[in-house]
């Protein structure tokens, strides 16, 4: 069986996230049926990672086998007039038998968007703030993330997961425009929810209702209702995933 990596993205605004559901579709569903279509073939589809109803991604990876050897570009072709509007498929590439898009993902990075500009064509993608944040003062709490390993205080509860350890490397906000902040954070890996988690708390500290102190304390605490709420799905995207380069197979 030959493996394959599909890079692709999607606006998850249709979507109940990434993830098989018995509820909604999802993005997961519909590549395995465009690739089953394609290939006259059931084809099981795995992802890097989850991410959650209305949670968009500029760069998704997933994997699948097949026996036969494919031409790639013909794939990502087919693929993409398969595919509904809001999923694309940037390239398929041949990668080692036990490569795997989850596991072998040694970085994940997400950027989550807030604007006080109310803006109609923007608003499946940014959180709208009514009032200035003290950026400054969320950057400060976002430093102290790096200090920290046990992320329970901003996981999903019940999830599956073994364990809720992290290692963040970067979490900054930098302005994008007049009215616009950027928070951008890398780890190798992120639990359920974490994302949005962490930024519910940050913008309590920017509103000034959490102490950069108190934001220490709530990772210290490791419990989920310390933390602020979850800010909303729709202004986060899943920007990049990496992978050592020794799992990569000539693409042609």
């Amino acid at each position: 069986m030959q493996k394959y990596f599909i890079y692709l993205a999607y606006d998850g605004t249709n979507y109940h996230g990434w993830q098989i559901q018995p509820n909604g579709i999802s993005v997961q569903e519909c590549l395995m049926k465009a690739l089953s279509t394609f290939l006259r073939h059931e084809i099981e589809v795995i992802g890097a990672g989850r991410t959650d109803a209305g949670v968009h991604a500029s760069l998704m990876v997933a994997h699948f086998e097949f026996e036969e050897l494919l031409d790639t570009d013909s794939v990502t072709d087919k693929l993409n007039r398969l595919l509904p509007p809001d999923i694309s498929v940037y390239r398929v590439c041949r990668v080692r038998p036990d490569a795997h898009a989850r596991f072998d993902a040694t970085a994940r990075t997400y950027k989550y968007y807030v604007t006080t500009a109310k803006n109609p064509f923007n608003r499946q993608y940014r959180c709208r703030v009514y009032n200035q944040l003290d950026y400054e003062r969320m950057n400060e709490a976002a430093r102290t993330l790096l200090e920290y390993t046990d992320f329970t205080s901003f996981s999903k509860l019940h999830t599956d997961v073994k364990t809720n350890i992290c290692h963040i490397t970067h979490a900054e906000w930098t302005q994008e425009d007049d009215s616009t902040w950027v928070f951008t954070i890398r780890a190798d890996r992120f639990l359920r929810n974490m994302v949005r988690a962490i930024v519910g708390t940050l913008l309590e500290v920017g509103r000034g209702k959490l102490t950069i102190e108190g934001f220490r304390k709530v990772i210290e605490q490791q419990d989920r209702g310390k933390a602020g709420t979850s800010a909303p799905g729709n202004a986060l995207f899943l920007v990049n995933v990496e992978y050592p380069e020794n799992i990569f197979e000539s693409s042609k």
